[in-house]
């Protein structure tokens, strides 16, 4: 079963490169980038909705949510902001490129959040091997983009 953490994150970049590609596809249809991620963020609303429906986990009180962080509920303000930057620039640049450089962006915050402890990570302290690791990735995607 532990084999199901590894290859879930493998089909979540699949998954992206995917919704990267219709995304774009519906915003050329479109002609109007905002509405095609509107439309992405009402249907994935959609299906989280009928799972919701359909769980037996119980939906906690508003007195929760009101004493939650208030950066804790700006997931979808990123969710968004990831989702239009994928629409403007993936037609651009294209998707191998988009994808080296949001994958070094992801790289050099989860080291930092990794070192430091941030938003609740175990602290995982950066070594030389990680450096190495971050900056091969990095020179990756300078190569990947490089014309």
């Amino acid at each position: 079963m532990k084999i199901l953490f590894y290859v879930l994150p493998i089909l979540a970049g699949v998954a992206m490169t995917i919704q990267a590609g219709v995304n774009s596809q519906l915003r050329i249809v479109l002609n109007n980038p905002l509405l095609a991620a509107f439309i992405s963020f009402i249907t994935g609303t959609a299906a989280l909705g009928l799972l919701l429906l359909f769980s037996k986990k119980t939906i906690p009180s508003l007195s929760v949510y009101a004493a939650t962080d208030w950066y804790n509920l700006t997931g979808g303000l990123l969710g968004a902001f990831f989702v239009m930057v994928v629409i403007l620039t993936v037609r651009q640049i294209g998707t191998a490129n988009l994808f080296a450089l949001i994958i070094a962006g992801q790289f050099l915050t989860a080291l930092v959040f990794d070192h430091y402890g941030l938003l609740g990570f175990k602290i995982n302290p950066v070594t030389v091997q990680k450096l190495i690791g971050i900056l091969l990735l990095i020179s990756g995607a300078y190569l990947v983009n490089r014309k």
